[in-house]
């Protein structure tokens, strides 16, 4: 099983920064991708950013220029820098990890943090 833990999450003035860091315990047979989600009230969950296993990225248009993802294979975690920050980017955090499992027949699936909240004062 894998276990993923958040952290960084906090109340921050519009045009501030935090860094959020997730860390991963445990063992796949492969990861594919991490990423980070975001759900606001009455909202889906999104995508906000990921970086595959080759480092390519993909980021939301709405963070594109503000936030950057970003890994430390060593310390199996990933970080997202957000700058600039918005009231609108306020929500629950949730680091992601989508890989396959160590059991046969390693069926890829999503693996999910407990969430971490953001929030962005006007």
């Amino acid at each position: 099983q894998v276990r993923l833990v958040e952290s960084g999450g906090g109340l921050v003035q519009a045009g501030g920064s935090l860094r959020l860091a997730c860390a991963a315990s445990g063992t796949l047979f492969s990861i594919i991708a991490r990423g980070w989600y975001r759900q606001a009230p009455g909202k889906q969950r999104e995508l906000v950013a990921a970086i595959t296993s080759g480092s390519s990225t993909n980021y939301a248009d709405s963070v594109k220029g503000r936030f950057t993802i970003s890994r430390d294979s060593a310390k199996n975690t990933v970080y997202l820098q957000m700058n600039n920050l918005k009231p609108e980017d306020s929500a629950v955090y949730y680091c992601n990890v989508h890989g396959q499992p160590s059991d046969w027949p390693h069926i890829p699936r999503d693996y999910w943090g407990q969430g971490t909240q953001v929030t962005v004062s006007s």
